[in-house]
C-alpha cells in the first residue's frame, strides 16, 4: 500500500478552542500532542480527521481529505460501548462497511493490543481499560496510513501503557503516520515529535528535548520534575 506523503493542516481554525495554525505531519513519525486540559488537543485531532467544521483546509497527500478506513483511522477519547456486540465484531467494524470479512486481520489487531482473550466477550461488559484496548484494535485493524488517536493510553495500567507506546512506535516504523494526544509527559518523551498546545494555540513544535524544557513545562503546565517525580512549581 502506498502511504501518503503528508497530512497537512493549512491555516485551520475551529473556534472557539483553536487559534489559526498551519502544520505538516510526516508519515513514519510518532507525533505526540500534549497540553493542559482544554488546550485544544482534541479539537486539533478532530480537525485533522475531518470531523469538525471551520475555516481552513486539511490535505492528505496534497488533496482534500476524504476519510477512508485504510487511509485514516480516528480513535476518540470516549471509551463508551452501549451495544452488546462481541469485541471481535466491534474490531471488524474498523475494516469499513464495504470490506470483506477478515477474521485473520481482526485476530491480529486484537493480539497486537493484548486483547485476543476478549474476542468473544460483549464489549459493554468489559472494564474501561479492556474496552480501550479493543477500541485501539479497531483503529489498527485496517492498517491505515494515518492513525489519529485521542488519549489511547488513558485508563490503561502502566504495563499496557508501555505496550501501547511500543505498538504505536512499531506502526510508525512500518511507515504509518501516528498522531496521539496524551498527558503522561514521561511517555510523551518517547515520541519523535511533540506539538505543545496551550489556550488553543500551538506554542511549541519539535523533538521532545526541545519541547519538554523546564521553562515551557513551568509556563504551560505549572510543573517541574523534583526528587519524587513531577511537582507543582
Amino acid at each position: 500500500m502506498m502511504l501518503p506523503d503528508t497530512l497537512e493542516a493549512i491555516t485551520i481554525a475551529r473556534p472557539p478552542m483553536l487559534a489559526p495554525l498551519s502544520l505538516s505531519l510526516q508519515p513514519g513519525t510518532l507525533t505526540g500532542v500534549i497540553g493542559p486540559n482544554g488546550a485544544g488537543k482534541t479539537t486539533l485531532l478532530k480537525a485533522l480527521a475531518g470531523l469538525s467544521q471551520g475555516p481552513g483546509r486539511v490535505l492528505l497527500d496534497g488533496q482534500p481529505l476524504v476519510p477512508h478506513p485504510r487511509r485514516l483511522a480516528w480513535l476518540p477519547a470516549s471509551r463508551e460501548a452501549i451495544w452488546p456486540m462481541t469485541a471481535a465484531t466491534l474490531v471488524a467494524l474498523g475494516l469499513g462497511p464495504a470490506a470483506a470479512p477478515d477474521p485473520a486481520a481482526v485476530l491480529a489487531a486484537l493480539n497486537a493490543c493484548d486483547a485476543a482473550g476478549l474476542a468473544d466477550r460483549p464489549v459493554n461488559q468489559l472494564s474501561t481499560g479492556e474496552r480501550a484496548r479493543v477500541l485501539l484494535a479497531r483503529a489498527l485493524v485496517a492498517r491505515p496510513a494515518w492513525l489519529l488517536l485521542d488519549e489511547p493510553i488513558a485508563n490503561l495500567d502502566p504495563g499496557h501503557r508501555l505496550d501501547v507506546m511500543a505498538l504505536l512506535a512499531a506502526e510508525a516504523a512500518r511507515g504509518a503516520g501516528v498522531v496521539l494526544a496524551l498527558h503522561d509527559l514521561d511517555l510523551a518523551a518517547r515520541c519523535e515529535r511533540l506539538l505543545l498546545m496551550d489556550g488553543g494555540q500551538l506554542v511549541a513544535d519539535g523533538p521532545p528535548d526541545a519541547v519538554l524544557t523546564p521553562d515551557l513545562l513551568a509556563c504551560v503546565f505549572g510543573v517541574a520534575r523534583g526528587h519524587h517525580g513531577w511537582q507543582r512549581t
